[in-house]
């Protein structure tokens, strides 16, 4: 009996059906052991010795590898075709030996590019050793991510207060979210104008021309940067005869797109999609390891980590016969179409990403055994590879020259169009685009020729302004990452989710914004780091990687000379005061900051006191703008201003507080405005209020802000056991209390009037609903099954906040396109996995208060004002699949 190891269960089964007797099949679930989350793990100073601790889950599976190798035959290791399964391999290998588990069985590796018989058919004939050049470039990566995460972050911690770690790829693509940012604030709105008269042939064709010369000068965009300029234009035109010039029409031919690797797919899906480049691999892994069609796994595309372009002869071969067959042999290129890989720092020798067997066609033969997600991207990968074996599209480019004759004067206007002659592979694929440029090209010509006089339906004066670059969609960045050789495709997904995990960039309608806080770590870096988010050495220190990897140099010898520099660049911080760290930021982001005011006054003016300079300040709670005459000038802002300045309020004195004879101000916040009494005495904090929803800061006078920090007030006494009943306004709106009941108001208005009979009933309302709720029991959900790997059951349910899946207390909440009842039990195992690594505690983070005072309470607005740092970032962890996708 031979014993194959592969990753994933899923492939186990299938990979067995496929091999039949004489072969057992197990899974690793992916990585089985990791550096420890703490110092020490790689010591420079022994050479970058490396601590490898066994994950506690993987522990019980490597126990029964261990016990099925000692009577196995041979052990084949069948990880994933790429560095991190390689590296898989190498790690059970390791294990094993420890284990004296081996004795002397022979040992052979063996990729799988595809989850098909015949792939794994071949991949058996031909078994290799473990490539130790592969392990060794795994090595070095996983040793930098680590330097780099546990030297650097907590510089991080003790400068900046409030961030949460730094990464070695991951703060590169920070910098661009950032830098771009920059560019946009930067970036000073010009404006033109544009002229566009709307023409006819004499057989009355009509088409649209534009101004582009005047008396014998070229017109660039800009050069008509006035109203009166267009409007001197306009008029000339008006009165002008028009001629055709000259018509030019050029055949150009359109080649088809390469099929997908990694990075494109994620591009593409994300364009086409809307899928995050996340999501885009967790479907793509499904679609690699197998689907139930008429009770037969069958993988249905290749391996979907790689950056080659090559497909296999026999798929070529395949995808011709089905393009003659669909669409004749017109379609069909005279020879088969070779691609080679452009990308900067390609590293990966695989195939393309394309569908196993071409005959299981999108629409008739998959779709009704995958879920909407998987069949369309299972459409995307199928489409773009039958496209990419197409025929050129062969188009006709037209231009025709006009001339504008006005009282002697000589204005030129020009005229283009398309048409498509003959479409090629544009019958079946276009790809997608990150912008939408304007596209004359796309418009049609009428037949005309040079002499043809043409007459005047309308001229048109169109007023523009220059458009600041756009943010980054996660499908831009992706593409820029990889032209610039940063990253591996394999981590790109990683690296953007990171970003969002940790609150450096969120995402709003597709387009990545930099948050205050990773726009204030790209700065530290850049001020004190500058070498280490550069591109350029990022994308060196991959070609180091690949070098290593080709075995052309040792992978210590490139962990030596990265340390040195990086270390002493370390102990220059040590020293580093703060106030040198606040300066540094200030001037760096001194554009974010301090925008150019409206009325062309000073930006760093303070608004409160009139002679004060605004300046970035930093406090254990995170960074804020304050006024250099503090203390006697209080005002604060956040970093950043919104669009309607609702947050630059500063600190607004409303009065005095009648009885205590305490100043009422209302300031700005981290979490938004909110009202105070008096100042912090001897470190006790003031009393303080929030707003309530919907409510505007210039809607608060004094009457209203007493009010509100007079909440919670007491209603009366509960007529069965004496108790308060109180009312008040806390994290989910209005509400009345008695006990632990909490029932909710129906506005805000409602906590100054309410009376003892309503309240009193009101809460007997919710006591019984609750009760109810106990009597019959929640709502038990939908059982998946048990967790393949931490055992327990996996359940499906609709909670108060939506439709989730469960277990062993961890919830996560479902995505909007899944129900419990379509949910499958891997796609919840995959929620419930990435939610429980997301709330794992840092391993040098604070504890967290395990109980909070009631809302609306003042000691509640106390307690919650003493809410600690950021703490510090969860370390790179172990990740079932990819531990270097966590660590960069």
């Amino acid at each position: 009996m031979d014993l194959v190891l592969v990753e994933s269960p899923a492939k186990a089964k299938t990979i067995n059906k496929y091999l039949g007797k004489g072969y057992e099949v197990l899974a690793s679930f992916g990585h089985v052991r990791d550096l420890p989350a703490k110092t020490g793990s790689v010591d420079p100073d022994a050479d970058f010795r490396m601590l490898w601790e066994v994950d506690p889950k993987a522990q019980k599976r490597l126990n029964d590898i261990a016990r099925a190798v000692k009577d196995a035959d041979k052990l084949i290791l069948a990880t994933d075709p790429d560095r991190e399964g390689e590296a898989i391999s190498w790690h059970v290998l390791q294990v094993l030996r420890d284990k004296k588990a081996l004795k002397s069985q022979p040992v052979e590796r063996v990729v799988f590019n595809a989850i098909t018989k015949q792939a794994v058919t071949d991949a058996m004939a031909h078994p290799r050793k473990i490539d130790q050049a592969l392990v060794d470039a795994y090595l070095a990566r996983r040793a930098l991510d680590y330097l780099v995460g546990f030297t650097l972050s907590p510089v991080l911690w003790r400068k900046l207060p409030g961030a949460r770690s730094a990464g070695r790829v991951q703060s590169v693509a920070l910098r661009l979210v950032a830098d771009r940012e920059l560019e946009i604030e930067k970036f000073v709105r010009q404006e033109y104008w544009s002229l566009v008269a709307t023409l006819a042939t004499p057989r009355n064709e009509a088409f649209e021309a534009r101004l582009t010369a005047a008396d014998g000068k070229k017109l660039q965009r800009l050069d008509i940067g006035s109203a009166a300029e267009a409007e001197a234009f306009k008029r000339a035109l008006e009165t002008a005869t028009f001629s055709v010039t000259s018509v030019e029409a050029k055949p150009v031919k359109r080649h088809p797109y390469p099929p997908f690797t990694t990075s494109t797919l994620q591009q593409e899906a994300s364009r086409k999609l809307g899928f995050a480049p996340a999501h885009t691999m967790r479907v793509a892994q499904r679609l690699y390891e197998g689907i139930d069609i008429n009770g037969e796994t069958v993988g249905l595309i290749t391996y979907m980590r790689t950056d080659g372009v090559e497909i296999a002869e026999e798929a070529i071969g395949a995808i011709r016969g089905v393009i003659e067959g669909d669409y004749g042999r017109d379609y069909v290129p005279a020879a088969p179409r070779r691609y080679q890989t452009k990308t900067k720092n390609a590293q990966e020798a695989h195939e393309a990403i394309r569908p196993t067997e071409l005959s299981r066609r999108p629409t008739s033969e998959t779709k009704r055994f995958l879920d909407q997600d998987q069949a369309k991207l299972y459409e995307l990968i199928w489409l773009r590879s039958v496209a990419s074996q197409m025929e050129s599209a062969e188009l006709e480019r037209t231009t025709a020259e006009i001339e504008a004759n006005v009282g002697g004067r000589r204005l030129e206007l020009r005229a283009t169009g398309t048409v498509v002659k003959f479409d090629g592979f544009l019958a079946l694929y276009q790809e997608g685009r990150d912008e939408d440029p304007e596209d004359e090209d796309s418009r049609r010509l009428p037949q005309m020729s040079a002499g043809e006089p043409l007459a005047k339906k309308s001229i048109a004066a169109d007023q523009h302004f220059t458009e600041p670059p756009p943010r980054y969609s996660e499908a831009s960045l992706v593409k820029r990452l990889e032209e610039l050789g940063i990253g591996r495709p394999s981590t790109y997904a990683s690296i953007l989710q990171v970003l969002k995990d940790r609150k450096y960039v969120r995402l709003d309608k597709r387009r990545l914004y930099p948050e205050d806080r990773g726009r204030i770590v790209v700065a530290f870096l850049e001020s004190f780091f500058a070498k280490y988010v550069e591109y350029d050495f990022t994308a060196r220190l991959e070609e180091q990687l690949d070098l290593i990897a080709d075995r052309e140099i040792d992978w210590r010898e490139v962990l030596r000379d990265f340390w040195r520099d990086f270390i002493a660049a370390i102990d220059e911080t040590k020293d580093l005061k703060m106030s040198a760290v606040i300066d540094a930021l200030d001037s760096l982001l001194a554009p974010h900051l301090f925008p150019p005011r409206a009325d062309g006054g000073d930006p760093r003016q303070c608004p409160n006191c009139g002679n004060g300079r605004l300046s970035l300040k930093l406090s254990k709670f995170g960074a804020f703008i304050g006024c250099s005459n503090y203390p006697e000038c209080r005002y604060t802002r956040p970093l950043s201003i919104p669009a309607d300045g609702s947050a630059d309020i500063g600190t607004k004195v409303l009065g005095q507080d009648p009885e205590s004879g305490l100043e009422v101000t209302l300031r700005s916040g981290r979490f938004g405005p909110y009202l105070q009494l008096g100042e912090a005495v001897n470190g006790e904090k003031p009393r303080r209020a929030g707003l309530p929803k919907g409510t505007a800061p210039d809607q608060i006078d004094l009457q209203r802000a007493l009010a509100l920090l007079s909440l919670p007030r007491e209603v009366g006494r509960h007529p069965e056991d004496g108790e308060p009943i109180r009312a008040g306004i806390g994290r989910f709106g209005p509400y009345v209390q008695h006990g632990k009941t909490y029932a909710n108001l129906e506005s805000p208005e409602e906590v100054f009037t309410i009376g003892l009979n309503r309240a009193v009933t009101l809460i007997a309302e919710k006591r019984a609903k609750g009760s109810r709720g106990r009597r019959f029991g929640a709502d038990p959900g939908r059982p998946l099954g048990d967790h393949p790997v931490k055992g327990g059951a996996v359940v499906a349910k609709n909670g108060r906040y939506g439709p989730y899946v469960s277990h062993n207390g961890v919830n996560a909440t479902l995505p909007a396109d899944k129900t419990p009842d379509t949910v499958t039990l891997e796609e919840a195992v995959a929620l419930i996995d990435a939610r429980a690594e997301r709330t794992a505690p840092a391993p040098h983070a604070r504890p967290r208060r395990t109980k909070r005072p009631s809302p609306g309470t003042a000691r509640h607005i106390k307690a919650s004002s003493k809410r600690p740092p950021g703490s510090a970032p969860k370390p790179p962890a172990h990740n079932p699949r990819k531990t270097t996708q966590a660590a960069e």
